[in-house]
């Protein structure tokens, strides 16, 4: 399998993934033009649209695609039904496309119906986990997007995260406003603060990067516990999740 990234809008990625017989799947079409060109270019044969949740960014394009591709199958949740999707998703289920078979994982937070595709090692996870951070809430609680993290979490460490926006240098400089001495992201902040200085892209990473670098997958960390001991005492990991959150907001 081929994994592509397709810049959109300002820091949006559309994620395209195809086989050696070019038939491909395509992730998160928020506009249709740079899509249509790279199939032009590629000789893709577009087989199925994957959505995470409904925010235009990530489904403007999704018509448009049809009216080229008619016979595409478009998988998204509930709140994407009148975004252009022809097949309803929920937790659980199983999407068979191109060999692969694709496990959807619920993930509310970003949205109330926000929706991640997993077929190992690929983890198409829209706006929920972005290297070194989280998606904003716009519809759900920390305590969902703590849940949603947990079921991330617990996919295997070789996961490649796919998300959907060019976020990583912001997160990482958020991270180090909250453990300014962690080796690890300092570690990482040089890495990637090298990539986007030659517009160079930071993803896909793996989750074990992520367990590594991202803080609202360390809310159980020492140091970090530590940290916001200076501010509030806080007993519980989702309500260190949600004061990171807020802290992120405002930074």
């Amino acid at each position: 399998m081929n994994l592509i990234s397709i810049p959109a809008f300002q820091d949006n990625y559309i994620w395209v993934l195809s086989d050696d017989n070019n038939r491909c799947l395509i992730v998160d079409p928020g506009e249709a033009a740079p899509v249509l060109a790279a199939i032009k270019e590629n000789q893709w044969q577009p087989e199925a649209i994957l959505l995470t949740h409904h925010h235009h960014d990530h489904v403007g394009g999704v018509k448009e695609l049809r009216q080229h591709f008619p016979d595409v199958v478009v998988y998204g949740p509930a709140e994407t039904q009148d975004k252009g999707t022809t097949k309803v998703v929920n937790e659980g289920d199983e999407v068979a496309i191109l060999g692969c078979k694709f496990k959807v994982i619920s993930t509310p937070g970003h949205t109330l119906g926000h929706i991640c595709f997993f077929s190992d090692p690929y983890l198409f996870c829209g706006d929920t986990m972005f290297s070194g951070g989280c998606g904003r809430l716009f519809e759900g609680t920390p305590a969902q997007m703590y849940q949603s993290f947990q079921k991330i979490n617990a996919l295997p460490a070789d996961t490649l995260i796919c998300c959907a926006h060019e976020y990583t240098l912001s997160n990482i400089k958020f991270a180090l406003s909250i453990l300014p001495r962690d080796p690890a992201i300092n570690d990482y902040y040089l890495k990637v603060k090298e990539l986007r200085a030659k517009n160079q892209k930071t993803l896909p990473v793996t989750l074990k990067n992520e367990r590594q670098i991202n803080i609202f997958l360390r809310t159980d960390s020492i140091d970090l516990i530590n940290e916001i001991s200076k501010e509030t005492k806080l007993q519980q990991p989702e309500e260190r999740f949600a004061w990171l959150r807020v802290k992120k907001d405002n930074f």
